[in-house]
This record gives structure tokens, sequence and C-alpha cells, in this order.
């Protein structure tokens, strides 16, 4: 489990990288093609980590529920984030995978709720949330990166 939180560090290193780079209009343009945008993506990684470990396991989520609201599945980009919301996600991006690590480590997720993601894989513990989400925020990187690239064009 050690390495999964590793490469969620990692991962999430990457979009911190994003969010101090580019500039507010880059994150939020939805170029042609595309039905969002790179800060909806690094908002949407934050908040489904939360939902899958946390939210099935039925405890709290570590962020405010209008995170939830504005970011899970089914929601899309509106509006353009204030100079706090950004400062928060980059807080986000690391304080929910350290308290996630240090919650695992303290075995606080003692029930999960079996779910079925949309690419088809069953969750069935705490364990196999952690590891999807490192596949999920995989599959957002790549399309963060595809995303930079057409809004730089």
């Amino acid at each position: 489990m050690e390495q999964l939180f590793t490469i969620t560090r990692q991962h999430r290193k990457i979009l911190f990288n994003y969010l101090n780079t580019l500039p507010v209009q880059l994150l939020t343009k939805i170029p042609q093609g595309f039905n969002n945008n790179i800060w909806w993506n690094i908002a949407h990684v934050v908040v489904t980590q939360q939902k899958l470990v946390y939210g099935r396991s039925d405890l709290p989520l570590n962020l405010p529920d209008t995170w939830v609201s504005g970011y899970q599945k089914g929601t899309f980009p509106e509006g353009v984030p204030t100079k706090e919301e950004q400062t928060e996600l980059k807080a986000l991006l690391f304080s929910t995978v350290e308290q996630t690590e240090k919650d695992y480590q303290n075995n606080r997720f003692q029930h999960y709720a079996s779910y079925m993601t949309s690419p088809k894989v069953p969750l069935n513990s705490v364990e196999d949330a952690i590891a999807f989400n490192v596949f999920h925020e995989g599959l957002h990187l790549g399309s963060i990166m595809a995303l930079a690239r057409a809004v730089k064009v």
C-alpha cells in the first residue's frame, strides 16, 4: 500500500505543477472537442479519491461539500475559480493523500460498501479503492496532458 500512496503523491506533484505554471485563463479554457478543462480534471481527482475511499467507507470526506457538488462525476466546469479556491485546491492535492495514508495506517477504514466503477472494475475494499484511484488519476492526467497541448495552440 505504501507504494500506492507514493505514486499518488508523485501524481499530485505533477498536477500541482500545472496549477502553478498555467494561468487561470488556460486552466479553465475548454478547447474545441473537449467537454471539460484542466482545472475541473484536477479538482475532480481530489473529489473522486475522497468519495471512493471515505464516502464508500461511511466516513466524512476531508473537503467541503462545495467541492463535491462542483467536481464529482457527472459535473461540468462552471466559471473561473477564485484565488482562494486556487490556493485551497493546491493544499487539498496533498492534504487529502496525507490524511488518507494516516487514516489507513491507523485502521480507520473498518467498513467498505462495494461499488462497480464506470470502467467495470469492482471495488470491494478500501485497498481496492486506493489502488483504483491510482488508475483513475492516471486517466485524468492523460486528459490534462491533452488539454494542456490544446490550450497552448
